[in-house]
């Protein structure tokens, strides 16, 4: 089994989609559609990456990520924003609330495997 990815976003057809690309690349997924079952997920037991998007109801991806960084346990675990956000202030609040990749939607669902196999996978490996 491959390393274990959780994908958080409230849009199931997106879900699917990031699900699909991520299986195929040898990933194990889980999701959540909302941040409140991401870190239940997350505590319950541990992934290897995050992928997040930002603009979820009750909990957003900013206070999840916020979450994530001030937990310990948590605090260097890779995590992707994948948002439709895509201005200069949302990016820099993605930034420095600690995400490692800040990608905007649309974009190619190459890109995101390629951002979580970065983050997940030893150097030099292919």
């Amino acid at each position: 089994m491959g390393k274990r990815v959780l994908v958080v976003d409230d849009n199931p057809a997106m879900v699917g989609l990031l699900s699909d690309a991520l299986t195929k690349a040898g990933f194990s997924v889980s999701s959540a559609e909302d941040g409140q079952g991401a870190l239940e997920i997350v505590k319950a037991g541990k992934p290897d990456a995050v992928v997040l998007d930002l603009m979820m109801p009750m909990m957003s991806g900013l206070q999840v990520l916020h979450a994530l960084r001030r937990a310990p346990e948590t605090e260097w675990l890779p995590v992707v924003i994948l948002t439709g956000r895509e201005g200069h202030e949302d990016a820099l609040d993605g930034w420095m609330a600690g995400a490692d990749r800040y990608l905007t939607k649309p974009c190619k669902l190459e890109d995101v495997v390629a951002a979580v196999k970065q983050m997940v996978e030893p150097v030099g490996r292919h």
